[in-house]
């Protein structure tokens, strides 16, 4: 199997208000990347502070974002836990409420060998028939995916069909091209023309969420043949939201900036709290000199001051 997904696939944050999961608030953030041609929307991953939600919640959002979506843009449901039945039990329940694909952090602190993590993600494989995608994030998990395991995953699981790499190096990615036909997504927003350039299928990215009109064309931009010159553009401007996005832990800046733009509210849960006063304040300059706060809901013309 091939993959199915390309382009930026954007990391949803679980919006919450006075500490219950916001659905209005979840609809209208995937009304916003269909308006704003996002390729994809990934659910109840990392930004979507998955650690945090309940079994119910979990499966909750999944079912809403799907169902808000209406296969007009894909959804991954974010199945990964350290826990190899429950995410059999999660990627079950997304095929069944019709996700288009799954995502699946490496296990976190069983700190799994190579062959655990190759029966950890058959396992998960093999409970449904959608396109799996691996996800590589060390500096979260104490678990570091190797080129090898991963290439030994997608050998013997044709439904494996995706690594999203993390580790926030572009050698490992040459490494796992090396040795596998794997596709590559890129896991850091500051990597994606790099990836792109590699071969790379897109990114499941978090700067997307504020400027998914924008990350959507570097994507295309970046690519073998693309628009170098554009996608150079891009990076540049993009360069600020990136840093100011990762201020903090992900997702309080990015809660904190949707919140400015109406979108959703900064509420996160705890062990999260929320920006720091001074970070709140350079967030905001940021967002208003990348004329993202000029006009609610508004498409941001971007780098040239021209639309996507």
């Amino acid at each position: 199997m091939k993959c199915p997904f390309h382009g930026s696939l954007v990391a949803l944050p679980t919006p919450f208000r006075q500490g219950e999961v916001d659905f209005s608030a979840l609809r209208n953030l995937i009304e916003w990347h269909v308006e704003h041609k996002s390729d994809g929307v990934v659910i109840a991953g990392t930004s979507g502070e998955s650690a945090t939600l309940s079994d119910y919640e979990r499966r909750s959002v999944i079912h809403a974002a799907v169902e808000s979506a209406r296969k007009r843009i894909p959804v991954i449901a974010g199945v990964g836990t350290n826990d190899t039945r429950q995410s059999v039990d999660f990627a079950r329940f997304a095929a069944d409420a019709h996700a288009d694909g799954l995502l699946a952090v490496a296990p976190y602190y069983n700190k799994p060998t190579p062959r655990g993590l190759v029966a950890h993600y058959g396992a998960v494989a093999e409970a449904t028939a959608l396109p799996l995608i691996l996800y590589n994030v060390p500096s979260r998990t104490c678990t570091d995916l190797q080129p090898e395991t991963i290439a030994e995953c997608r050998a013997r699981f044709a439904n494996i069909v995706a690594i999203k790499e993390a580790s926030g190096s572009i050698g490992r990615a040459r490494q796992i091209q090396a040795v596998s036909d794997i596709a590559l997504i890129a896991g850091e927003d500051s990597l994606i023309a790099e990836f792109m350039g590699l071969g790379g299928v897109g990114v499941i990215g978090v700067v997307a969420n504020i400027a998914p009109a924008q990350v959507a064309e570097l994507c295309r931009a970046a690519r073998p043949g693309g628009n170098v010159v554009r996608a150079a553009e891009l990076v540049a401007w993009l360069q600020p939201l990136i840093r100011d996005l990762f201020i903090e832990t992900n997702p309080v800046p990015m809660k904190a900036a949707l919140a400015a733009m109406k979108l959703c509210s900064a509420d996160v849960r705890l062990p999260l709290v929320g920006l720091e006063r001074e970070h709140q304040e350079q967030l905001m300059v940021t967002l208003h000199e990348a004329n993202l706060l000029r006009v609610e809901r508004a498409t941001p013309g971007g780098p040239g001051g021209r639309g996507s």
